[in-house]
């Protein structure tokens, strides 16, 4: 009982927090607002018993990923009237996909009518299991190649990324330390004979 009133209380802020997220006029605050989406999202994988993915959840997105956006969002001159543009633009698409996720959530209720029980709850975990433990042993043992493609593909857009920023642009300084290093003094240093001024 008390599982499921955390359910719908969680579930109600983090809906909040997603329309935050969207309807947020500030840029620091749709991130502000998409932190406590995550946490919440976190909370709710704790009450179904997933802990490692709760917290893998809050260190790498909220400890990394939103640290990084919350940067660039600060760094970056963002035009929020353009913004704000491209939201009523967008209107029609985000409307479909909202009434898609709407008839998958409907779905899914009409077919637990149809026989499934999904109040019993999953069967009680036995007294020292570790999903952790667990979710370690599939990854790498049923899962080890896809797990080491996975990490290779991130590999190659971490090169990738770092290959596009790196492009030679126009009035852009690059420090040539081999150039500097095999600098002459006549290349650098000029003696000018200057003749003395006469006086009146």
């Amino acid at each position: 009982m008390l599982t499921t009133v955390l359910f719908y209380v969680y579930a109600a802020i983090l809906i909040a927090a997603a329309l935050g997220v969207v309807l947020a006029r500030n840029p620091v605050r749709a991130a502000l607002c998409l932190v406590l989406a995550f946490f919440t999202s976190a909370v709710l994988w704790l009450l179904l018993e997933a802990e490692f993915l709760g917290i893998v959840l809050v260190l790498v997105y909220v400890g990394a990923v939103m640290v990084l956006f919350l940067f660039v969002i600060m760094m970056l001159d963002i035009n929020v009237a353009e913004l704000r543009a491209g939201l009523t633009r967008y209107a029609p698409l985000g409307a479909l996909v909202a009434g898609l996720m709407i008839g998958e959530i409907a779905y899914v209720v009409w077919v637990r009518h149809l026989g499934f029980d999904l109040d019993a709850g999953a069967p009680p975990l036995p007294p020292g299991y570790s999903n952790t433990k667990s979710l370690g042993a599939i990854l790498y043992t049923d899962y080890a190649l896809p797990f080491q493609l996975a990490a290779v593909v991130l590999l190659v857009a971490i090169v990738a990324a770092i290959t596009l920023t790196m492009r030679h642009r126009q009035g852009y300084k690059q420090q040539d330390i081999s150039r500097q290093v095999a600098v002459r003094k006549a290349d650098r240093l000029r003696v000018v004979k200057v003749e003395p001024e006469k006086r009146p």
